[in-house]
């Protein structure tokens, strides 16, 4: 059974792993909008990731955005020639911790409000990653295009990390009351190994209509 239990997990994460590339891929070349800007809907399968299997399924599924990120023609182009190892554990390590948190936080609430643990695991995603992406592009990359200081090149590549924040926060914050409805579907329909109670985000008249329905379709089996 556990074994079982393991190898639906697997199959789970590995599913919305290959959702999350190729909604990263798309976002990579597809044509910038004004601005540079170049959002992503890969991290909405991040934040359903890291809530059904918890953490650790976060942070694969994050790392795993990370290293199409690492091909980005962009990170090739700004970053990747003048430092690519501090290049690739940045971009493993921004997604990857965001991935982690917000599996993280949502087990921690989940049980108390699943509405707020689900906003919060969602939102928390774009702000970490563009938090620790800003952070090591200054603290990496300020010697090349700063000069040891912060250049108007350095505040350009910055301002344009911050402006496909705002539009990423907008579209996780949006779309959370629409990730919830998508655990809450996946939890009670399908048995793919989450990593947490599926009593826990619906009432007992809710359970009880479910397991209704399943002795119902049993039945007429």
């Amino acid at each position: 059974m556990k074994n079982r239990k393991q190898i639906q997990r697997m199959v789970g994460i590995a599913t919305l792993v290959a959702i999350a590339v190729v909604l990263q891929l798309i976002a990579t070349y597809m044509p910038k909008l004004p601005g540079g800007i170049s959002p992503t809907l890969a991290l909405i399968p991040i934040v359903v990731g890291a809530i059904l299997y918890g953490p650790l399924g976060g942070a694969i599924l994050g790392t795993a955005v990370g290293v199409i990120v690492i091909v980005d023609p962009q990170t090739l182009t700004f970053f990747m020639p003048h430092n690519p190892a501090a290049t690739i554990i940045l971009c493993l390590l921004k997604t990857g911790l965001a991935g982690f948190c917000a599996g993280w936080i949502f087990k921690l609430l989940y049980k108390k409000n699943v509405l707020l643990a689900v906003i919060l695991a969602s939102i928390i995603v774009p702000i970490i990653n563009t938090s620790l992406f800003t952070l090591g592009a200054v603290l990496f990359f300020g010697d090349v295009y700063g000069g040891g200081g912060f250049s108007i090149v350095l505040a350009t590549i910055i301002g344009i990390i911050w402006l496909n924040f705002i539009v990423e926060f907008a579209i996780n914050s949006l779309l959370s009351p629409a990730v919830l409805r998508i655990v809450r579907i996946i939890a009670r329909n399908y048995n793919i190994g989450i990593s947490f109670n599926a009593g826990a985000i619906y009432s007992e008249e809710e359970m009880a209509e479910a397991l209704n329905t399943s002795s119902v379709v049993e039945q007429e089996k």
